[in-house]
């Protein structure tokens, strides 16, 4: 079986990467520890879902057969999947027919594994989305999104991040750990990244952990961070649930990443024909969207971004997506995606009858991953409650103009000087968030696009400050086109 696979891998994978296969045996080998006992190395790569993660993955593959066929034995690889919310089956799907192109079912030196949060359990196809994953995502997509107007980066990526962080540390310590872990990063992108995490300890406060604990210490510093940020997002209040979403860090000092991106060709259409043909790649339209091929969540920023045009900026939920899907494709091509990829997301968006369809994708979208309703996604994007409900008096005249003689009490109730159940009740309904949540986001922070950098202060500004994935833009409030400083940031 082993034989059949890797011929067939060197058949399928472009033909510059078969020699550089056979080097990147030689020099992994002298990288493991036991270099004399080849089954005692466990190797570690993580695979999301996406187009990229699908060709490390076969590469990887390719080394692990080719170190076999040269030494009559080879590393135990483990091969791990961070699952959350905004993953969708089809995924999964792909996951699984890339797993059986590989081989990778029926070989005993191959641990495929599934990480929800601090969960490990083997990789199931059909294995449903766990509940209390779905309530962990959706409370921080929420909290964060009433932090930041909506904003693509902060109310999906920043807490996806540290999730992802916190998963490797998880899969390297689970069971007997593992020795080393692949990735395809080049080595200047790995020091760029512990940097820049450095750089963001030391503008909140912190003191970065040693950096001789290599990866290890990059975690520590992550956990750090972590706290710090989730604190910001959930409140003060809220020391349980800040601490469950600390990274992990637990793994041996020893730990190192192992960079195949010398070897490999990570231009997506430099091996078109190994995603689509031997591995069965499905390109779906809930799983592909904009520069992600593995998460639905960037159709959910698109349509949040039409949805703060149309309702608090008074403009038409189509200028909004317009801006989103500018921003967007020149982030595809940016990251070279292939450019029949980039035509058909702006297909999807390119006539009005498109970006209906697309609207009512997302809406349904977010209601099945999140459950999440437009009313929810409508008041998120006002940010009406944090920062001392300073948006509170535009949201209920756009909105809930019933609830404006009630607006004082709305106010004494979010800031815990009196309770009415009757809008208590509404105010949860509306925003899909708990009265103990709302009362944090009015005693917390509200970050503002508009506003000068460095006014703000804490992890969360800091973040969005240094995000490369964002573009800065004069938006247009009203009828009359009054222009206002903005934001367009997302995947």
């Amino acid at each position: 079986m082993r034989a059949t696979v890797l011929d067939n891998l060197r058949g399928a994978l472009p033909e510059h990467d078969v020699p550089a296969v056979e080097e990147c045996v030689t020099e992994l080998h002298e990288a493991l520890p036991y270099k004399d006992d080849l089954s005692r190395n466990t190797v570690m790569v993580a695979y999301g879902g996406g187009k990229d993660s699908a060709y490390a993955v076969s590469f990887v593959r390719a080394v692990h057969l080719a170190l076999a066929e040269r030494h009559g034995a080879t590393f135990n690889l483990r091969v791990v999947t961070m699952r959350h919310a905004g993953m969708p089956y089809q995924v999964m799907l792909n996951i699984d027919r890339t797993y059986q192109a590989l081989g990778l079912y029926e070989d005993p030196d191959v641990e495929l594994l599934l990480i929800e949060r601090d969960r490990v359990v083997p990789f199931d196809r059909d294995r449903s989305m766990p509940h209390r994953l779905i309530a962990f995502n959706r409370t921080d997509m929420l909290m964060s999104g009433h932090r930041t107007y909506g904003d693509g980066r902060a109310t999906f990526c920043n807490a996806c991040n540290l999730n992802v962080a916190s998963s490797f540390g998880v899969a390297a310590r689970h069971g007997a750990g593992v020795d080393l872990i692949i990735t395809g990063d080049s080595p200047q992108e790995q020091r760029d990244y512990a940097l820049w995490i450095r750089q963001l300890a030391r503008g909140a406060g912190q003191k970065p952990a040693d950096s001789k604990k290599r990866f290890r210490g990059t975690l520590e510093t992550l956990d750090g961070l972590a706290q710090a940020y989730f604190q910001e997002i959930h409140g003060l209040g809220n020391p349980d649930r800040v601490r469950e979403r600390g990274v992990t860090s637990d793994v041996p000092t020893t730990l190192e990443f192992y960079s195949i991106y010398d070897y490999t060709s990570y231009a997506s259409g430099a091996h078109w024909r190994l995603l689509t043909d031997f591995l069965g790649f499905v390109f779906d339209e809930i799983a592909f969207n904009f520069t992600e091929s593995d998460c639905a969540n960037p159709a959910l920023m698109a349509h949040l971004r039409g949805l703060r045009t149309e309702r608090a900026y008074g403009r038409s939920y189509r200028e909004g997506i317009a801006q989103y899907v500018d921003f967007a494709l020149e982030l595809m091509r940016k990251k070279h995606f292939p450019e029949h990829l980039v035509e058909e997301i702006a297909d999807r968006y390119r006539t009005g009858e498109g970006v209906e369809r697309m609207r009512e994708a997302a809406t349904r979208y977010g209601e099945d991953a999140f459950g999440v309703d437009t009313e929810q996604l409508v008041c998120m994007v006002y940010s009406p409650f944090a920062g001392r409900a300073a948006n509170l008096h535009a949201y209920l005249a756009g909105e809930c103009p019933d609830l404006l003689p009630e607006e004082d009490r709305i106010r004494a109730t979010l800031a815990g000087q009196e309770t009415h159940g009757w809008l208590a009740a509404r105010l949860e309904r509306l925003s899909g968030l708990s009265l103990t949540d709302l009362r944090a986001l009015h005693d917390g922070p509200l970050w503002s696009p508009s506003a000068d950098k460095g006014t703000q202060t804490g992890v969360l500004p800091l973040v969005m400050d240094s995000d490369p994935h964002k573009k800065i833009i004069n938006a247009r409030r009203g009828p009359d086109g009054d222009k206002v400083r903005d934001r367009v940031a997302g995947r």
